[in-house]
């Protein structure tokens, strides 16, 4: 119930986050465009794909995937000439140039979006049942696409922090074509090339997260952990109304935007940070599931078995519950806010124990 209600968490307030920079990114080429309103438009126009089948998803999501790639080697490619070290490493200890106790206060401030990188990868695991010998192939999704994120990630955390005042975009949701305009200039062919080619990344990441966070929604209700409404499936064999639910939840988080102050933070930071709290935990509960199931189902069928065992895991662990901690010093006010919402799904839990009794037995889990 924890990590469901975790996972849930990060997978519905993710999206929200990746809307509104979806609209700053449109804002950029249209000025008079609101970006909340462009950021409703992408909910609106993904929950449809979504909800019209998992082949057209899935194939749709494969092509942004491999655009946004490209477009992220074009954008380290074009304002490579103009980075600078020296710029990348300037005030960049928490803002001075000397090491000191701000510093080690500001790398694990800035966890949550450390974290932000590689958020909803899991979400690989969600598509095991609409996936072609997911034994195999879930796997090698992970793998992949970890590495492509790390070579990626760090390529891009370089080039834009080095090509000018990295503080210039630190509050920002656009802070790729900002950058690339600091090097190529407000009218040239390439930034708005970038802006366009760019909205494919955050397409990418929007709409994956979308069809996880559809899942994940449908996967609690047909266990009974959730309204049992939300299992239902459209004539396309979607969770349409799974998807609907968190686009409604997504949709009100963009229109508060401006309305709510979470700490000083702006809404989508906010949004971040909530997501990544239900991140951490559910790799924490993950990691404590690997420890436990070792130990009670030693024979149990593995197709893919972590590597040096118990070591790797217990590091993951560690570092999880570091992280937690960190977030929890340093955003305090969301932490309680995320906790509200766990202690929440609990009373749900504890009232809702026919639900679960009624729910029909999981093949996945049982082998039946």
């Amino acid at each position: 119930m924890i990590a469901g209600l975790a996972t849930l968490i990060e997978f519905v307030f993710a999206p929200p986050a990746i809307a509104l920079a979806i609209g700053a990114y449109l804002n950029v080429q249209f000025p008079a465009l609101d970006p909340k309103h462009a950021a409703v438009g992408a909910y609106i126009v993904f929950m449809g794909l979504n909800i019209l089948g998992v082949k057209l998803a899935a194939t749709f999501e494969l092509v942004v995937c491999v655009l946004a790639v490209a477009e992220l080697l074009v954008f380290m490619g074009v304002v490579a000439p103009a980075f600078s070290f020296s710029n990348f490493a300037l005030n960049g200890w928490a803002g001075s140039d000397v090491f000191g106790a701000p510093a080690i206060a500001g790398m694990f401030a800035a966890i949550p979006f450390a974290i932000w990188f590689f958020l909803a990868i899991e979400g690989a695991a969600m598509a095991a049942e609409e996936a072609k010998d997911p034994k195999r192939t879930i796997p090698k999704a992970y793998i992949s696409g970890i590495l492509t994120l790390v070579v990626l990630a760090m390529g891009v955390m370089f080039f834009a922090g080095g090509v000018g005042d990295w503080r210039a975009l630190s509050n920002i949701n656009d802070p790729l074509p900002q950058a690339m305009k600091t090097v190529v200039g407000e009218s040239s062919g390439w930034l708005h090339m970038l802006v366009w080619i760019g909205l494919f990344g955050l397409v990418a990441s929007f709409h994956g997260i979308i069809l996880g966070y559809s899942r994940q929604f449908f996967a609690l209700a047909r266990a009974g952990y959730l309204p049992a409404s939300l299992a239902k499936l459209s004539r396309f064999q979607t969770p349409h109304r799974a998807i609907i639910a968190g686009g409604v939840i997504g949709i009100a988080a963009i229109y508060s935007d401006g309305l709510i102050n979470l700490g000083g933070m702006t809404l989508t930071a906010a949004m971040i940070t909530m997501a990544v709290f239900g991140a951490i935990v559910m790799y924490i509960m993950s990691m404590l599931s690997l420890f436990k199931l070792r130990k009670t189902e030693p024979n149990l069928e593995r197709t893919f078995r972590a590597p040096c065992y118990p070591l790797v895991p217990m590091i993951a662990l560690v570092l999880a519950v570091v992280c937690l901690v960190a977030m929890a010093w340093f955003n305090m006010l969301i932490g309680l806010i995320f906790l509200g919402f766990m202690a929440a799904g609990f009373v749900y839990f504890l009232l809702t124990a026919q639900l679960r009794a009624d729910a029909p037995a999981d093949a996945m889990l049982t082998g039946l």
